[in-house]
C-alpha cells in the first residue's frame, strides 16, 4: 500500500502467525489476566502498551487467545479505555508538540506543512470513527483545543 503524504510506494511488513490453539505457559487464569490488563490501562497505559506489558511481564502472547476477545473491547467493557481511539490519540499529542514548536519558530516552513498534513489525519480518521460510532457525531477536531483532548 503506498504512503498517503509521499511518493513512496510504502514496504510490506511481517505479520505474526495466528495460532487457533491456547498456548500452554501463560500462568494467569482468564479472570486474572481480565483484572491485571483493566489495572495497567487505568494506570493511564494505552492498549497497545497494556499488551506490551502482558507479554513481555508476564508471557502472554495474544490476549485474544487466552480471553476469545481483542484488549480493546475487553477494556472498553470494563470502562477501563480511553475515550479517544489510540491512533487519534497519537496524532493529536503530535499536533499540540508542533504547535508548541511554531509558537517558538513560526518560520519553521516544513513544519508547518507536517502540522497541515497530520491535521488532514485527524479529519479523516475522525470522520471515519464518527461513521463507526467510536466518536460522538458531533465531534471535531479544533486546533485551539487539541491540547485538552490528548491530557
Amino acid at each position: 500500500m503506498s504512503r498517503i503524504h509521499s511518493g513512496h510506494k510504502g514496504r510490506s511488513a511481517s505479520q505474526r502467525p495466528y495460532p487457533a490453539v491456547r498456548p500452554s505457559w501463560p500462568v494467569l487464569e482468564k479472570e486474572e489476566l481480565v483484572e491485571e490488563a483493566v489495572k495497567l490501562a487505568q494506570a493511564g497505559n494505552s492498549p497497545s502498551r497494556v499488551g506490551l506489558v502482558l507479554r513481555d511481564s508476564y508471557g502472554i502472547p495474544s490476549v485474544r487467545l487466552l480471553t476469545g476477545q481483542r484488549l480493546t473491547p475487553l477494556l472498553r467493557g470494563r470502562k477501563a479505555a480511553s475515550d479517544l481511539p489510540e491512533d487519534l490519540a497519537a496524532l493529536l499529542k503530535r499536533v499540540v508538540h508542533l504547535q508548541q514548536h511554531l509558537e517558538l519558530h513560526p518560520k519553521d516552513l516544513s513544519n508547518r506543512r507536517g502540522m497541515n498534513l497530520v491535521e488532514s489525519k485527524i479529519r479523516r480518521l475522525s470522520h471515519y470513527y464518527r461513521r463507526r460510532g467510536r466518536l460522538p457525531p458531533g465531534w471535531r477536531y479544533r486546533a485551539e483545543t487539541a491540547a485538552l483532548l490528548v491530557q
